[in-house]
Order: C-alpha cells, then sequence, then structure tokens
C-alpha cells in the first residue's frame, strides 16, 4: 500500500503539469539585460551588468512549470536590479519540498537581502519561510501561518478577476498578516496572469494584457523591494 501510495502521488505530480508558453520563454531567453543561469535547484535570472544588491526567491504554484514565471519576472532583474531564483519543487509541489531558503539564496551567494515570495501554493510555502527572509511577496496567495506579529514588510498582490485566490480568500486571510502589509488588487488580472502558461481551470477571464501585467507588477514589486530593511 505505501509503495502504491507514493508511487501513485509521484504519477500524479508528474500528470497535468503547466507548461510554460514558448513564445514568452523565447523573449526571456533573447532579452540581453538578464542573465539566465539554469541550476538543479532553481533558475536565476540576474541583472547582466551584475548589479544586483537585493534577491527574490519565488515559489512556484503547484504543478506549474518554474520557466513559466520567467517572463513575468524578467524586468524584476532588467529594469530594477533585482535577482530573481525561481525554485523547481519537488514533485512540482512546493509542500513536498522541505529545503530551507538557503538552498535557493545560495544560487546568489553575492545578495545579502533576501524578500520570498510565491504564487498561489507557492505563496503559502513562502509564508512558511520567511523568517528567514528580509520581507515577504505573495502572488495571487494568501498566508496559512500566523506572521501578523512577525514585523516582517509584506506586499500582497492580487487580481480582480482570480477563480482561484479570489479576492475573498485573500480578504479572509488578512489577519494572518502584518497590521501594516501592503494588499493591493491588480484589476483585471486572473490567476494565471501570474505566470505565462496559459489558462487555468476554475480560473476567471483576464482583461489585462500580458504587458500592462507585467508592468504593473514589476513597479509594485520593484517599489517594494526599495523600501526593505534587512532583518535584525
Amino acid at each position: 500500500m505505501v509503495v502504491l501510495l507514493v508511487g501513485g502521488t509521484i504519477a500524479w505530480s508528474q500528470i497535468g503539469v503547466s507548461k510554460a508558453e514558448a513564445e514568452p520563454l523565447a523573449a526571456v531567453r533573447a532579452n540581453p539585460d538578464v542573465t539566465i543561469t539554469d541550476d538543479a535547484a532553481g533558475i536565476v535570472l540576474s541583472p547582466s551588468d551584475g548589479s544586483s544588491d537585493i534577491g527574490l526567491v519565488f515559489i512556484p504554484g503547484a504543478k506549474v512549470d518554474p520557466w513559466a514565471y520567467a517572463a513575468t519576472l524578467q524586468q524584476l532583474s532588467a529594469e530594477d536590479d533585482i535577482t530573481v531564483v525561481i525554485t523547481k519543487p519537488w514533485l512540482n509541489l512546493a509542500f513536498f519540498d522541505p529545503r530551507p531558503l538557503d538552498t535557493f539564496a545560495s544560487l546568489a551567494p553575492e545578495i545579502d537581502l533576501w524578500i520570498v515570495g510565491g504564487h498561489s501554493l507557492g505563496g503559502v510555502r513562502a509564508c512558511q519561510l520567511a523568517s528567514d527572509a528580509d520581507a515577504l511577496a505573495l502572488f495571487a496567495s494568501y498566508c496559512a501561518t500566523d506572521l501578523s506579529d512577525s514585523g516582517l514588510p509584506v506586499l500582497s498582490i492580487s487580481g480582480s478577476e482570480d477563480g482561484l485566490s479570489t479576492p475573498e480568500k485573500i480578504a479572509d486571510a488578512r489577519h494572518l498578516l502584518p497590521e501594516d502589509a501592503e494588499l493591493v488588487e491588480i484589476e483585471g488580472a486572473s490567476h494565471a496572469s501570474f505566470g505565462a502558461y496559459g489558462p487555468q481551470a476554475g480560473d476567471g477571464t483576464p482583461t489585462i494584457s500580458d504587458a500592462e501585467m507585467i508592468a504593473q507588477l514589476t513597479d509594485l514589486v520593484g517599489d517594494f523591494a526599495i523600501e526593505v530593511e534587512p532583518a535584525d
């Protein structure tokens, strides 16, 4: 029974994985302002001029190809000099990945100040790792961990058309975040707007273009990063 359970779980984790869309990913690879390093633990997007001094460890949503977030996050490196580490969760599920934040931060050892964040269930996992980071950023996600007394800077970005991490669910979990957490809803964004992997079952219909979504997301996270100070 144990063998069947483990085997079934592994098989399920590999079925129905949302793949990165080819065209947006090709654009990332062709971007001269971003250097890509592909490691077994994660994908590192860094400014080509090496000017980065702050990093974002980003944890993908459940059963979503990590490469699907490269197009959405690339401008953080190109415009805001943020090194982004997109993790490669075990079995495509962050909940099955017990590795600490340092596993991913060590992929960019020159960075001393780290934001941890994630999309959907990846954000739930990011909340669990937040005590080892300088700040937390949630992308269409919310915490199941009580961080209300943590003192952490928190940015929570949601979408008005999200059919999975709905505005109501995010509001219901608001009490688990610090009182001064910044919550921003992007008008027209769906759950899948936070990556480039196509439509997602149960999601709403986005009314925002990919270009505008990336622009707003980049501005929000870039401004947030400027304000983050090292944790005590």
